[in-house]
């Protein structure tokens, strides 16, 4: 029963322990409004959590999470869902600097482009994956012929990443923002079995080890 549910026991824990020691920061985040620097879009993989990857704290991050971390083009009058929606208010009502898109190994919705997916169960996730359909098409082009199904998929993973950069560049406040210096956007591949984070460099059209880079003084812009 619900009452018994380990949620609720952790949601005891977490009052009488994190709430407790951090209780002048939670209140001022309640009393004066959230002012988060980076806006987190992930995937709603129960197993990448932003905040715990990132170890940042309550108010750190503005985040979106979908299936596939994936981003609509913008296309106000066809269009209505709540990344886009999301988006907007991260950059033009909260002046977000920093946007990533985070990808992430073994990842369930890439795997699902491989896959015959049944309509009528599936018929929203069915037209959301197509949102994926790029990176699909340009790995199965670019891996050889002797790669493994599990290479091409790592592979499908990054260049997903880069083509939702590219979808968010379609919002024209993003892409103002890029412009004129005042937003950075970061694209992430995180490895599930080991922790490590990846970034995409647009110069090398590549991804490297995050170890490598000091975001606090390098930005990589596409």
């Amino acid at each position: 029963m619900l009452k018994n549910s380990v949620l609720l026991k952790g949601n005891d824990v977490f009052k009488k322990s994190y709430f407790k020691k951090h209780k002048l920061e939670l209140l001022d985040l309640a009393e004066n409004g959230q002012h988060p620097k980076a806006l987190f879009i992930g995937c709603a993989d129960s197993r990448v959590i932003p905040n715990l990857i990132t170890q940042t704290n309550p108010g750190d991050l503005f985040v979106l999470r979908n299936v596939g971390n994936f981003v609509a083009p913008y296309k106000p009058d066809e269009d209505f869902h709540a990344t886009a929606s999301g988006i907007e208010y991260a950059v033009t009502a909260l002046n977000v600097s920093e946007i990533i898109i985070c990808g992430h190994t073994h990842c369930g919705a890439i795997a699902a482009l491989y896959e015959e997916i049944e309509d009528k169960p599936f018929v929203h996730t069915k037209k959301w994956l197509t949102l994926g359909e790029k990176a699909k098409s340009l790995a199965k082009l670019s891996i050889g012929k002797q790669a493994s199904h599990d290479q091409l998929l790592r592979l499908t993973e990054k260049l997903s990443v880069v083509y939702q950069i590219e979808n968010l560049l379609t919002y024209p406040y993003v892409k103002q923002g890029v412009e004129d210096g005042s937003i950075h956007i970061h694209g992430w591949i995180y490895d599930i079995a080991n922790g490590d984070i990846e970034y995409y460099d647009p110069d090398a059209s590549n991804f490297k080890s995050l170890e490598d880079l000091d975001l606090k003084d390098t930005h990589h812009d596409t």
